[in-house]
């Protein structure tokens, strides 16, 4: 697939770039793997904090900047790829301010003697990243691990490769040596390759289930280490005495925000018999008053999705869902005209011999089940393949927090939508992937954790 920046909105190409050839990602690689051999990686942590604070303030001088940039290459809203890149910044800068405590060594009594662990770089990571959050998928990734000491080569999506060069051009305008990161537009044979050289010692991927499988099969064949956030069909619990109006906003937000287009969007609707007449009013109403159209128009509310075979696959996805006995309640097509553009879309009476139940719908379709009681709420939960995120909306937070124990997934939030923040791990489990990113745990994923011991004498 050509790296090519299509504007979504209006089908328009804006430019191509060209591949990267053998020899190229031989001498990136090279210059990495020198890199991690030398006093930057290894030697003393401030300057390479210092990276990441220059890094911080750069993206804050340029928010609108790069915002245009990610909103004509995938469609997302011009105010919420602001927010995007302003959480960049806000990464970028927890690590600076963090990252050297994270990494400190840690005493452990020992009968044996003196212990501590320290935290040591590994080597050389390769990352490979999708379009939805062209520039925050990145960040994660990059800001813990320059800390760390650990150079990354990085693939980004075909489709945003504007975002992934102007990310390149930041790092290195912060001051980060030559192969601290590098972009790279490759091929998926060109990964492999990569995976199989000794000099790379880690993978991080954020993708499909089927990138994702690729990728941890070759990485596990030459015993690398990887970290995989791959898709979610998150639940958003509506209890019946939740305050019903948050519920729906909430609710609403969370699935239409970037067009659907979230691993951890709100996708399966789980609402209680005794308000489900009331929020499947209200809800619907709060789709419906969607105003469709340009990305970067401040008015628009909901704009394209990000490709053309992203808006066909839904349109795929939600007739199966139909031909399999779910009954549309609003929506349910494109969008006629130029762009990619679809419905706000709401299906219910889906059941378990129908594709949708167990499926990922990675666009502005919610699905609605009406739930007896909590136990009815959890199992149709952990009844999914996935284990990613997931809400739960109750006026009692005891028993949201009894709940939330009890649903199979990395993240649940209450009494709000999914969200992310530097200092929170993100990540999953199940066919979501392994590993978490952001926060303390991220940083020490690709660290080698060290025990030192002085022993006793006799």
């Amino acid at each position: 697939m050509p790296y090519q920046s299509i504007n979504p909105a209006t089908n328009t190409l804006i430019k191509t770039w060209p591949e990267h050839d053998n020899q190229q990602v031989e001498a990136a690689l090279a210059t990495a793997d020198a890199l991690y051999h030398s006093s930057w990686s290894k030697g003393d942590i401030k300057p390479r904090l210092q990276v990441l604070y220059k890094l911080a303030e750069l993206i804050e001088a340029r928010v609108n900047e790069l915002a245009v940039i990610a909103s004509k290459e995938m469609g997302k809203l011009i105010n919420q790829s602001r927010g995007e890149v302003r959480l960049c910044a806000q990464i970028a800068r927890y690590y600076a301010q963090n990252a050297e405590r994270f990494l400190a060594p840690v005493p452990y009594t020992s009968d044996l003697g003196e212990a501590w662990v320290e935290h040591h770089p590994i080597g050389v990571l390769l990352a490979v990243e999708p379009w939805n959050f062209p520039y925050y998928q990145l960040m994660r990734v990059l800001a813990p691990n320059l800390a760390a000491g650990n150079p990354v080569l990085a693939k980004h999506a075909p489709n945003v490769p504007h975002c992934a060069a102007q990310f390149a051009e930041l790092v290195e305008e912060a001051g980060a040596p030559a192969g601290a990161w590098t972009n790279l537009f490759i091929s998926n044979e060109q990964v492999s390759q990569l995976l199989a050289d000794s000099r790379i010692q880690g993978a991080a991927l954020t993708g499909s289930e089927r990138a994702g499988s690729a990728v941890a099969a070759q990485a596990g064949k030459h015993l690398k280490k990887t970290t995989l956030e791959l898709g979610g069909n998150d639940v958003f619990v509506v209890l019946d005495d939740c305050d019903l109006d948050k519920a729906v906003a909430a609710g609403a937000g969370a699935r239409l925000s970037n067009c659907g287009q979230v691993c951890t969007a709100a996708k399966r609707f789980l609402v209680h018999e005794k308000v489900a007449s009331e929020f499947i009013e209200k809800f619907v109403q709060a789709f419906n008053s969607v105003r469709i159209g340009d990305p970067l128009d401040e008015q628009t509310t909901l704009g394209p999705l990000s490709s053309a075979s992203a808006r066909d696959r839904l349109e795929k996805q939600v007739a199966q869902a139909l031909e399999h006995g779910a009954r549309l309640i609003t929506g349910g097509a494109a969008v006629q005209g130029v762009g990619c553009f679809y419905q706000p879309t709401i299906l219910t009476d889906i059941n378990r011999d129908n594709p949708a139940w167990y499926s990922e719908f990675f666009g502005p379709v919610a699905q609605l089940y009406i739930i007896k009681d909590d136990d009815d709420a959890v199992a149709i939960a952990n009844d999914s393949p996935f284990g990613l995120g997931g809400a739960i909306f109750s006026g009692d937070l005891n028993r949201a927090r009894r709940m939330a124990s009890r649903i199979e997934t990395g993240m649940v939030y209450i009494n709000s939508a999914s969200d992310t923040a530097a200092e929170l791990p993100f990540g999953g489990v199940k066919r979501s992937g392994f590993g978490r990113e952001l926060s303390d745990l991220g940083i020490k994923e690709f660290i080698n954790q060290k025990l030192v011991v002085i022993g006793r004498e006799s």
